[in-house]
C-alpha cells in the first residue's frame, strides 16, 4: 500500500521524505491556502523536494469541464510528470476526467462519499478515487466499508483505478483500509507521526542504551578502535 502525505508544509515534507519511505504528496485548496504563499510556488517547491519519481496530487477549483482542463494543463506544465489532477466528483468533473484521460493526464477523483461515485469516476477514466473515510464516519456512515466496497467493485469490474483513501482521524482507520486492500492512503502530519511511532519502542530503545552504558560507559558506541 502506498502512503502519501496530505500537507503543503514544505519543511515537514522535506524531513519526512528524508526519513521515511513516502510515496507522494496530496494537496487541496484548503491545505494550500494555509501556507499563505503563492500556490504554484508551493507546489513547485513540493515537486522539487519529492522529485519526479513520487506522485503529486493537486486540485482544481473550476466547476466546469472546459475551465478544469485549462487549470489541469497549467498544473501539469508547471509540475511535470507524475502529477495527478484532483477533480471533485461533480457532473462537470466526470466530463473533465474523461477528457483528461483521453489526453493522457493523470486524474484523482476527490470528495468521494459513495461507492457509486467512485464507480462513475473509474468509468470516466480516473486513475485514483479518494473516498473521505472519517468524513463518512462523521455522517453516520462507515468509511472503511465504503473503501472495501469500492475495492470489491473495481476488482469485480476489472478496473485499474486505484483507491486512494483520504480523511483520516486515527491510525486504526488507516490500518483497516490496508486490510481491505486499499491501494494507497493519504494522511495528515499528525496521523503520519502516529503511524511511525509507539511509546514502547522509545522505552525499549532507552532501555537498550541504559543497559549498554551501565557496562561499557556513557556515549560508547559499537565501532572499530
Amino acid at each position: 500500500m502506498k502512503i502519501l502525505l496530505d500537507t503543503a508544509d514544505v519543511q515537514y515534507i522535506k524531513k519526512a521524505v528524508d526519513l521515511f519511505p513516502v510515496d507522494g504528496v496530496t494537496t487541496n485548496p484548503t491545505i494550500l491556502a494555509k501556507t499563505k504563499r503563492p500556490f504554484l510556488e508551493v507546489l513547485q517547491e513540493i515537486r522539487s523536494i519529492i522529485g519526479p519519481q513520487r506522485s503529486l496530487h493537486a486540485q482544481v477549483l473550476s466547476q466546469t469541464a472546459e475551465t478544469i482542463l485549462v487549470e489541469a494543463g497549467c498544473l501539469v506544465e508547471k509540475l511535470g510528470k507524475n502529477t495527478f489532477i484532483k477533480i471533485p466528483v461533480i457532473p462537470e468533473g466526470y466530463k473533465a476526467m474523461r477528457l483528461l484521460h483521453e489526453r493522457g493526464i493523470g486524474v484523482t477523483a476527490t470528495a468521494v462519499f459513495t461507492a457509486q461515485q467512485a464507480l462513475m469516476a473509474a468509468k470516466a477514466g480516473a486513475d485514483f478515487v479518494a473516498p473521505y473515510v472519517n468524513r463518512i464516519d462523521n455522517i453516520c456512515g462507515d468509511g472503511v466499508q465504503v473503501v472495501a466496497d469500492i475495492v470489491h467493485i473495481f476488482q469485480a469490474g476489472g478496473f485499474e483505478t486505484g483507491v486512494l483513501a483520504a480523511s483520516f482521524k486515527n491510525v486504526d482507520q488507516v490500518h483497516k483500509c490496508s486490510l481491505v486492500e486499499a491501494q494507497a492512503v493519504t494522511v495528515s502530519e499528525d496521523v503520519f507521526a502516529s503511524l511511525t511511532k509507539h511509546p514502547l519502542t522509545d522505552w525499549s530503545v532507552n532501555k537498550f542504551v541504559e543497559d549498554w552504558e551501565a557496562v561499557y560507559g556513557k556515549g560508547t558506541l559499537i565501532s572499530p578502535k
